[in-house]
């Protein structure tokens, strides 16, 4: 492999952005599929099931929906309660179509080679509950 290629930063971000787009643009609602036992993922406990949960993400269920090459990020209504979601790129598993099923699930090992930096962390912690203090910063692996 290539100098090149062992410093190149993960598609998923890209990928996601992409396909979240293609769906809204289809008028259907985009689901994001979560791995809720990634470090720094700030989901409501409550609705994880067997280590996952999935995200209603159409745009007019959410608030400031934010997709950056490290997070996802946005409020939403859950059980009438407003809560602050975080949801890191490496916890993504998939983004697709409630309707179809139709979208990409991602390769669980591409963040293998990126090493999470615990002290790079930037998020906001929710309301009356402790969380992480900052967001993931994300750097290859030589």
């Amino acid at each position: 492999m290539s100098e090149q290629e062992t410093n190149l930063s993960p598609t998923r971000p890209y990928l996601a952005r992409a396909i979240y787009e293609w769906i809204c643009d289809n008028n259907l609602t985009p689901y994001l599929l979560v791995d809720a036992t990634q470090p720094n993922t700030m989901v409501p406990e409550q609705f994880i099931q067997d280590g996952q949960i999935v995200l209603n993400i159409v745009p007019h269920a959410v608030h400031q929906l934010h997709m950056s090459n490290d997070a996802i990020t946005f409020s939403a209504r859950f059980g009438g309660v407003s809560r602050d979601i975080y949801v890191p790129l490496y916890a993504v598993l998939g983004i697709y179509a409630r309707e179809n099923g139709q979208g990409l699930f991602f390769d669980p090992n591409e963040y293998e080679n990126v090493q999470i930096q615990q002290d790079d962390l930037k998020s906001e912690p929710e309301q009356n509950q402790e969380q992480p203090k900052k967001k993931p910063s994300l750097r290859l692996l030589d």
